[in-house]
């Protein structure tokens, strides 16, 4: 893969910091300002869909406290990143067409007011909250979706592209893909087994033709955010499942980007990828060197082994279609979600993509704890004393030090996340934040952690 310039990223010399967060988990105000229905409105208000029974209508309210949550970013540090996703359905209610002008003000204010307080605004287009109009023509299994994403993303740029330096078009491809259409873990809920990589590709595609239009208009430091995991086989007889699972997570993205192809192995599993009605002459060309970054969402290791009805069945199991029949063991420690805890995971995953990219430089766009944010501040008020989350955080971090000591060229950690928040399916059940939300008032008291990622920022950067 043949490196390309950047103008906007650091230059590597020391790790920048910042956090991220996404529309849908925090904006509510979803019948505001034009905003049209997404998947994830449609879906959370199935029964049983998510944990709780919620949705992301409220949230944490921040379409209406931005400035408070972009406050806070500063306070970590000026300079620090605020990874952000636009919302498609605020832009174009109906997916095609009609452009909502108070949509693109909305994020116009937003920018406006992080460059303001000293925080660098970096977008991404596309974080799962697909507008209900496009999915009901069909979604991520029709070619069309992957047109009106790039025709969407060139409506965002040119309203903020003067401003906004750093995009991403995809956030976790993966989870839209096959937890959504394969697994029917989140929306739009599909169960179709190999729909997944006809989704798949179709993301693909999405990011490939958005990517010309970009660079074309001027964008000059693009990337995608994938959700990559190291796949360690917890026996011998595993070591084969486990390369096809690393197909299906890792090199459904990788192999397009770096070599305009879709490889053997996973053309065994995912013989759909080989049809030429699919994918077309030229499509994957597209998508080869189309990046200046990478981005990492990492969070813990898989360790699978042979399909074994002695352990508790994995719900994502289902989410790679074609792959042989596997059970994951997972280990102790684990985050309140149920997922190993294993820095050493990061290392590898920066490491095995510095060398499979070719030395593209990387981004950690999320890594961050589940915690049950159980135990309180002595004598502080309504401050959480998370020491769980600050130890994720800290050897984390530490691990991307040791992968950037290796060669690997990392040149920012962002902790997901900013706020407790709707957390997809886990509903408001599982937070991830470093700043606590009041469920009644949404007040937002900055965590234990807050307070120490905000230390350790000051003590890299003196």
């Amino acid at each position: 893969m043949s490196l390309r310039p950047t103008r906007h990223l650091p230059d590597g010399s020391t790790l920048a910091f910042g956090a991220a967060a996404a529309s849908y988990q925090i904006e509510g105000a979803t019948d505001e300002d034009g905003r049209g229905p997404s998947i994830w409105d449609t879906f959370a208000a199935r029964p049983g869909s998510t944990r709780d029974g919620r949705d992301g209508s409220v949230a944490c309210d921040s379409y209406h406290r931005y400035d408070e949550d972009i406050a806070l970013v500063a306070g970590l540090g000026r300079g620090s990143w605020y990874r952000f996703s636009v919302a498609w359905s605020r832009i174009l209610p109906e997916g095609t067409g009609r452009v909502e002008t108070r949509g693109l003000d909305y994020y116009d204010r937003f920018v406006d007011a992080a460059l303001a307080q000293g925080v660098q605004p970096t977008g991404t287009l596309y974080h799962w909250d697909l507008p209900q109009t496009l999915e009901d023509r069909g979604g991520w299994l029709e070619r069309s979706t992957a047109e009106a994403f790039a025709d969407y993303a060139m409506i965002v740029h040119e309203r903020l592209g003067d401003r906004v330096q750093v995009w991403a078009t995809h956030n976790e491809p993966w989870c839209a893909a096959y937890l959504g259409y394969s697994a029917g873990i989140h929306a739009p809920g599909r169960k179709e087994g190999d729909a997944g990589h006809r989704a798949a590709h179709h993301l693909n595609l999405a990011h490939g033709l958005a990517a010309a239009r970009l660079h074309d208009a001027g964008v000059t430091d693009l990337g995608i955010a994938l959700n990559l995991a190291p796949y360690w086989p917890e026996t011998p007889e595993a070591a084969g499942a486990a390369d096809e699972l690393d197909a299906v997570r890792n090199r459904v993205w990788l192999g397009p980007l770096v070599d305009g192809a879709y490889d053997e192995g996973l053309l065994r599993v995912a013989p759909v990828l080989a049809d030429p009605a699919l994918v077309r002459d030229g499509d994957l060309d597209l998508v080869r060197d189309s990046v200046e970054w990478i981005g990492i969402n990492y969070y813990t290791p898989f360790r699978p082994t042979l399909a074994d009805p002695t352990l508790t069945v994995h719900p994502e199991v289902e989410a790679y279609p074609g792959v042989t029949p596997v059970s994951f063991v997972v280990r102790e420690p684990r985050t309140d979600i149920g997922w190993e805890v294993d820095d050493s995971g990061l290392e590898a995953i920066l490491l095995q993509t510095h060398e499979r990219t070719g030395g593209v430089p990387m981004v950690i766009t999320e890594n961050g704890a589940a915690c049950p944010d159980d135990t309180l501040v002595e004598g502080a008020a309504g401050e959480v004393d998370d020491q769980d989350r600050i130890d994720y955080l800290r050897d984390h971090i530490a691990a991307t030090e040791r992968a950037r000591s290796a060669g690997a060229d990392v040149r920012a950690y962002l902790v997901w996340t900013l706020l407790d928040n709707f957390e997809w399916a886990e509903g408001y059940t599982k937070t991830f934040g470093i700043v606590h939300v009041d469920p009644k008032d949404l007040t937002r008291t900055p965590k234990a952690s807050y307070h120490w990622l905000a230390g350790h920022i000051a003590s890299a950067s003196s």
